[in-house]
């Protein structure tokens, strides 16, 4: 797939996959490694020699100090913003509305280099992890910019046998539930609130209680919907 070319304030779906679709995340220290590099690397300031942990508090991603630093870290200079996200086992999404000339492809690198150094380390390997580069589609369309939030939370429903007669209540209950994705913060349930930034999408539509109402719904008639954000996914 040829990348679109990155403007700024436009938005776009970016995601990969494991190589040979491969697991990317073996368990939960995985998972909330990426959330911190989407935090750490989200940022036109050099990485400094930091740590970043999961304060279960605040329920945010935090720095922790090293001693020998004299200063904290500036103020972070966002290269996008992260309007969603959602990990899955062998993939990932993201929705990223670029901030700065070049912004995703910055950050992509960045959070590209620093999550598969982090993997091979833990687990002794060598070689890529993705699929090859991101790969991008960028959301001009209307109406493919109504269902792709949807489509983007609804993701991790795969893990489920979700497309077996079970109930809408069951279904939004794994997805309030599921920390790995943007959603719970999206319906007023702090999951990783400092990740992203919600106001953008959360003011399209109409608020917290509105997008788990309309969320609802749309799983409703999630098999045509899905045909409404073909072309917008994997392959």
């Amino acid at each position: 797939m040829q990348k679109p070319t990155f403007i700024n304030n436009r938005i776009y779906h970016i995601y990969n996959r494991g190589v040979e679709k491969r697991k990317v995340f073996m368990d939960k220290q995985d998972y909330l490694r990426f959330i911190h590099c989407l935090f750490e690397f989200n940022d036109e300031n050099p990485t400094l020699n930091t740590t970043y942990y999961f304060n279960p508090q605040t329920m945010e991603v935090q720095p922790r100090y090293l001693t020998n630093l004299k200063a904290k870290k500036e103020p972070r200079k966002l290269l996008v913003e992260i309007l969603i996200f959602a990990l899955m086992p062998n993939h990932f999404h993201l929705l990223l509305k670029q901030k700065k000339e070049n912004g995703i492809v910055k950050f992509m690198q960045k959070l590209g280099t620093g999550y598969v150094n982090y993997f091979n380390k833990k687990y002794k390997r060598v070689g890529p992890l993705f699929q090859g580069k991101f790969k991008a589609v960028s959301i001009n369309d209307h109406a493919h910019f109504l269902h792709l939030p949807y489509y983007l939370h609804l993701n991790p429903l795969e893990l489920t046998n979700y497309r077996s007669p079970t109930s809408i209540v069951e279904q939004m209950k794994f997805l309030e539930n599921y920390k790995w994705s943007s959603f719970p913060d999206y319906i007023g349930k702090k999951n990783f609130p400092s990740v992203t930034q919600r106001e953008f999408l959360l003011d399209f539509f109409g608020g917290a209680e509105k997008y788990k109402k309309e969320t609802k719904e749309w799983l409703k008639e999630k098999d045509k919907n899905f045909e409404e954000i073909k072309g917008f996914t994997f392959d």
